[in-house]
């Protein structure tokens, strides 16, 4: 009796397997049609204020939502082959909303795409001349001294740059999101930068300003099962309407590249990736030497362990350069976007973030 019973229980849970199953695949063909035929979410909502504008640089503020707002600002770098509302997804998927919430000032350096008349632009120019123009524009708009600079992969190298040459300040804290610094890590450069076969100065002249699309397509080809595993969990996850909307937004502005000025570019491939110089020490940024022991404010770094684009040993070696003795490295599971943005950086990384900032922003 008991093993009728039994065999009972399990038709009746197989047979409820493919009513889920058949479900699915009806939602899928009909998800299928709509995922085609229909535009992506709107994302970016937050209201902000644009503060300045300058070629190939903006600079936005939002306003804290509530009443009790922690006295230093924090000013976000965005990586410059993206635009910044990685921050700023949607409604109950924002950072900036998130902190927002929690009493912070937030400004955000967002980057458009260089004119021919940028593509001279170089790392100096970001470093001393777009950020601080930036930090002293929070200043004044705050009437605060000192500012926290948080950058995310490019533009956590940038701010750390900047936070190497200006050991004065006026930082008070450096935060830094999967920020590479040991760039023989990245496996995948070899493969679309190779000194032996890549003509980077011929490029460049050519060009002038590197299309953000052939940098992107070109990393791609190095990891091209990632790009087909994706398509894969889409199709199987198409039922899900929750699945799909992340699933636009964080491929919607992955597929929104910004070009990058020509000779930015250059100095990248050969200083960073050839020469590895940031890493080894030679780095020089308009004649003055990059030493990363200089950096003496307050640092976290947040790597995410999976990440395939600057992968946690890339990352891993800033912590260990600077001279701050207030500073954490924080490895966190994810990808180099899930780390920042999506379901499982609503439940890590924004909450950590918050703990630490929160305690040095008074």
């Amino acid at each position: 009796m008991a093993t009728t019973h039994s065999g009972q229980r399990h038709l009746h849970s197989f047979v409820n397997r493919l009513r889920t199953e058949a479900d699915r695949m009806i939602k899928r063909r009909i998800k299928g049609l709509e995922y085609l035929g229909s535009p992506g979410p709107a994302m970016g909502m937050t209201p902000k204020t644009l503060l300045h504008r300058r070629g190939t640089l903006s600079l936005y503020r939002y306003h804290a939502t509530c009443k009790d707002v922690y006295r230093v600002p924090l000013l976000l770098v965005m990586a410059t082959t993206n635009k910044a509302y990685i921050f700023d997804l949607a409604k109950r998927q924002s950072l900036i909303e998130f902190l927002l919430g929690r009493g912070y000032d937030i400004y955000v350096m967002d980057w458009n795409a260089p004119t021919q008349a940028e593509r001279h632009l170089r790392i100096e120019d970001y470093v001393l001349d777009f950020i601080p123009d930036c930090i002293a524009r929070v200043q004044a708009d705050t009437g605060v001294e000192e500012v926290t600079l948080a950058g995310y992969c490019m533009g956590g190298v940038l701010s750390t740059l900047y936070a190497a040459l200006h050991p004065d300040g006026p930082l008070k804290n450096l935060v830094c999101f999967t920020t590479p610094v040991d760039w023989s890590q990245m496996s995948w450069s070899q493969g679309i930068a190779n000194p032996r076969f890549f003509e980077v100065d011929r490029l460049v002249d050519t060009l002038g300003i590197i299309p953000g699309d052939m940098i992107m397509k070109a990393i791609d080809l190095q990891r091209p099962a990632g790009r087909i595993a994706g398509h894969l969990r889409l199709w199987d996850n198409l039922w899900n309407d929750s699945y799909v909307r992340n699933h636009r937004m964080m491929v919607g502005w992955g597929h929104d590249n910004l070009p990058l000025a020509g000779e930015y570019y250059r100095q990248i491939i050969k200083e960073l990736l050839w020469k590895n110089s940031l890493h080894e020490g030679s780095l020089h940024i308009a004649n003055r030497a990059i030493d990363l022991a200089n950096i003496k404010v307050p640092l976290l770094h947040m790597i995410a362990e999976h990440d395939t684009l600057v992968p946690p040993a890339c990352a891993q070696p800033l912590v260990a350069q600077v001279g701050s003795l207030d500073k954490q490295e924080i490895i966190l599971p994810g990808g180099h976007v899930s780390l920042i943005a999506g379901p499982a950086a609503k439940k890590r990384m924004w909450p950590a973030l918050d703990e630490w900032l929160g305690q040095r922003s008074l």
